[in-house]
């Protein structure tokens, strides 16, 4: 079952919109409601070191290295995806979902700040601030404050 699944993500585009959560228990701990403003999306992001371009010209031998790793996690990459993809909504949370020897994928939970219904929910009227535009970018969800040391 899980196996198929990852089969079927591994052709789908990097961001997915998805009707409903995968692991449903685990969105709904991270603030998903089934109500109008919020969108599921599955994101995948490749895994490994990131590679640059070979240089050309001369260069000293310790100048040759091609591999680098991020400064930030693969879910924090995935939520900026997601973000770039839908421009009009904010990241709430993410989760992880899958991987396999290539890919990552995580769902990311997206609110749409100018909804009505999500202006008027008590629980989640602070994410309509302007204050909050740009969460994933900024560090600000859950995965950046912990890669950012504020969170253990």
């Amino acid at each position: 079952m899980y196996n198929e699944k990852i089969v079927r993500w591994r052709n789908e585009p990097s961001v997915t919109r998805i009707d409903r959560p995968t692991k449903l228990a685990r969105a709904r701990r991270l603030g998903y409601k089934a109500k109008q403003g919020i969108v599921m999306a599955r994101v995948k992001v490749g895994r490994g070191a990131r590679k640059i371009p070979k240089p050309s010209g001369g260069r000293k031998p310790r100048r040759s290295g091609r591999f680098f790793t991020l400064n930030k996690s693969n879910q924090q990459v995935a939520e900026e995806k997601a973000n770039a993809k839908y421009k009009n909504m904010e990241v709430l949370n993410s989760y992880w979902v899958g991987e396999d020897g290539k890919y990552q994928w995580y769902e990311v939970i997206l609110v749409d700040t100018d909804h009505p219904a999500i202006k008027k929910d008590k629980n989640l009227r602070w994410i309509t601030s302007p204050k909050q535009r740009g969460r994933a970018s900024r560090g600000l969800t859950s995965s950046g404050k912990k890669s950012r040391g504020l969170r253990h």
